[in-house]
């Protein structure tokens, strides 16, 4: 299969596949007259694993490192499981300043919505972002 054909078949961009291909997770053979990249059933199995890691959060190093686990014959589980575990209260806090981000940006909305707009006068810049109240820590 070329670029084309495999990033079809797993529903990717040729983008997608060439760069998973730099960061050297594929490796496709060459077609001796062209030197097209070739690419196999194996390999459209291993963009789709790729594809599923990246759906769980893992970065392309982490994926680098599954595969060479799995390459070398090794059960990668115990470090998936692990870069998981490790990774969830990471993600956990995200979601929580994420949710405070949110409601800050909410009261700010409903303490705004009958302020008039100012001018920048040389003092304020603008009114709105300068009214709200800074938090302490």
């Amino acid at each position: 299969m070329k670029v084309s054909e495999i990033a079809r078949e797993a529903d990717v961009t040729a983008e997608t596949v060439r760069h998973y291909t730099r960061e050297h997770l594929l490796a496709p053979t060459r077609h001796p007259q062209n030197g097209y990249q070739l690419f196999s059933r194996h390999d459209l199995e291993r963009l789709r694993f790729i594809q599923r890691a990246r759906k769980l959060g893992f970065s392309v190093a982490e994926i680098r490192e599954i595969l060479a686990h799995a390459d070398q014959g090794d059960s990668p589980c115990p470090l998936v499981r692990d870069l998981l575990a490790s990774r969830l209260p990471q993600i956990r806090s995200r979601i929580a300043e994420l949710e405070a981000l949110a409601a800050r940006m909410e009261q700010a909305l409903t303490s705004w919505q009958e302020m008039p707009d100012g001018t920048p006068d040389g003092h304020s810049l603008c009114r709105l972002i300068e009214s709200f109240p800074e938090e302490t820590p």
